[in-house]
This record gives structure tokens, C-alpha cells and sequence, in this order.
């Protein structure tokens, strides 16, 4: 037990590292401004891709959290009471539409971050 929670651990700390790793990079080239620009908009650009990449985990981590739970409580439902899946069905997938919305919104925010800052004009002018 110990032996495969440890190996759990191991495999999520890597996953988070490759990705901490190489999402930057995907970006860096167009966000991060050229030679000569202040450090502070070196900063602003990097804070902004850094709080994009934490809106977008969080709001996922959410909604899948939340689709996980729907399911399971349809899947022990309809267990419990085959007659009336449909019913149940509908009420699922109204409510995993409900918990898929919080992800979308999620990814408006980091767009909105990447691309059209609101701050940026406030800060740079």
C-alpha cells in the first residue's frame, strides 16, 4: 500500500513539474516583451502567464471535481433504481453542464489575462 501511494505521489509530483516546466515556454516567446523593455513589464508578463496557468487549473480541478460527483450519485441512483434512468440521466447531464460551465469560465479568465489584460493599459499607458 505504502509502496503504491508512494509511486501515486511520484508520478503527480513529475506531471506537475513537466508542466510547470513547458507551459511557459509555449508563450514565452510571443508574451514576454523584447531587449530594452523596463523589468517591470517583464514581470507583469510573466505574472499574468503565471495566474492564467493557476485560473485554468483551479477551474478545471473544480468541474472535474464536480462532474466526478454527478456521476457517481446517477451511477448509485440508477443502481438502486433502474425504472427511472432517463429521469436520471436528464438531471445528470444538466448538472455536469452546470459544473462543465465553471471550467469555461475558467479558461475566459486566462485568455483574458494572456491576451487582453485589462491592467496592462492602467500599468504600461
Amino acid at each position: 500500500m505504502k509502496q503504491k501511494s508512494t509511486k501515486l505521489l511520484f508520478g503527480l509530483l513529475a506531471a506537475i513539474v513537466v508542466l510547470m516546466a513547458t507551459s511557459p515556454v509555449v508563450f514565452a516567446a510571443d508574451a514576454i516583451p523584447t531587449e530594452g523593455a523596463p523589468l517591470m513589464k517583464v514581470i507583469f508578463s510573466v505574472g499574468a502567464m503565471l495566474a492564467a496557468g493557476i485560473a485554468i487549473g483551479c477551474g478545471t480541478i473544480g468541474a472535474g471535481a464536480g462532474i466526478g460527483n454527478a456521476a457517481n450519485g446517477a451511477c448509485g441512483a440508477v443502481g438502486r433504481n433502474p425504472g427511472v434512468q432517463g429521469k436520471i440521466l436528464m438531471t445528470m447531464l444538466v448538472g455536469m453542464a452546470m459544473a462543465e460551465s465553471i471550467a469555461i469560465y475558467a479558461l475566459v479568465v486566462s485568455l483574458l489575462l494572456l491576451y487582453a489584460n485589462p491592467y496592462k493599459s492602467f500599468l504600461f499607458g
